[in-house]
């Protein structure tokens, strides 16, 4: 029987514990007695291990007491995570345990734990969108990867925050068992088996902004101001009273992007408000937000978040539609 375990510890966020157990638990309804998932929650702390939402719950035992391997080890996440000091003996025992199970990973920002224990060094991860910078920073040598749900480098599994959990361990399921097992798990769940489209059609408005006295920042303004009308580096120039070399020269150095690049980022979010908030049809949406017509707005949406327009409607609206 194949043995799935995760690892929990004071404010652990519970769902990145109840979703991906949820997957295995309800797979053992479509598999022969033999197939079956063992499950196992390990805790940091002998006792009840309170969650971030005020949940306690009770592991399975204490880390120290688990067997040799596990065919999946995985760390759960929690808000306070990234900022926990360090555990060395906890480490230890993650480092051995983890290079030991045929696969192992981290739910959210548990890959904080797992990359103190030098493993992911080298390796590409993915986390929550929001956690992605720190963990760069924090260590240089691990290759993240802030836009994906879900991310397999070798026999290392990762995913984006929360809910992603459940994602992975639907993919994990598939790779197992195959994908009709995964399948009817995801129907009973009430979730997709495969969510379209990365991180940022999450995350807020990816739009930068620089110091508001600026030349750069003068010519965002405007850019806002005036979406809907045509917007060219020779417009903006002459908005600063610069030549355009050297405004596209400065707005580089400044907000470190091309006033192209900011332009599409300021449509498309606009684009995105206006899909959330109204029900507009596409092609008016589009003329607000200054895109020539809606197939370029889709066009936009799918390079930027790997959704269509209408797909982030149907995902984000917040009004009725029928």
């Amino acid at each position: 029987m194949p043995t799935v375990a995760i690892l929990v510890f004071p404010g652990v966020q519970a769902l990145d514990v109840s979703g991906p157990l949820d997957v295995f638990a309800e797979a053992n309804r479509f598999l022969p007695y033999e197939q079956h998932y063992q499950l196992e929650v390990l805790a940091t702390e002998h006792g009840p291990i309170r969650c971030s939402n005020g949940l306690s719950i009770i592991a399975h035992r204490h880390y120290s007491e688990a067997p040799e391997a596990f065919d999946l080890l995985l760390v759960a996440g929690g808000p306070e995570l990234p900022r926990m000091p360090r555990d060395e003996e906890l480490l230890s025992w993650l480092r051995g345990s983890a290079m030991r199970a045929k696969k192992f990973g981290a739910i959210c920002n548990g890959v904080f734990l797992l990359a103190h224990t030098g493993l992911l060094d080298d390796k590409q991860v993915t986390t929550h969108w929001n956690d992605a910078p720190g963990l760069a920073v924090m260590f240089p040598r691990i290759k993240v990867d802030a836009d994906r749900i879900f991310l397999q480098d070798g026999n290392l599994y990762t995913s984006a925050g929360v809910t992603a959990g459940i994602d992975l361990s639907l993919y994990l399921l598939s790779n197992d068992v195959g994908p009709e097992v995964s399948l009817n798990v995801a129907k009973r769940l009430v979730v997709f088996l495969q969510r379209r489209g990365g991180q940022s059609q999450f995350s807020p408005y990816l739009t930068p902004y620089v110091e508001e006295t600026s030349a750069a920042s003068i010519a965002q303004q405007y850019v806002l101001a005036h979406l809907a009308e045509e917007l060219t580096v020779e417009n903006l120039a002459s908005v600063v009273a610069m030549s355009p070399r050297n405004f596209a020269r400065v707005f580089v150095r400044d907000t470190k992007i091309t006033p192209a690049d900011f332009i599409e980022s300021a449509r498309l979010d606009a684009a995105r408000a206006l899909l959330e908030a109204t029900s507009d049809p596409l092609k008016v949406v589009a003329y607000r937000c200054g895109f020539s017509n809606a197939n370029q707005m889709r066009q936009v949406f799918v390079k930027r978040l790997g959704v269509t327009a209408m797909q982030y409607r149907a995902h984000f609206a917040g009004f009725q539609t029928r």
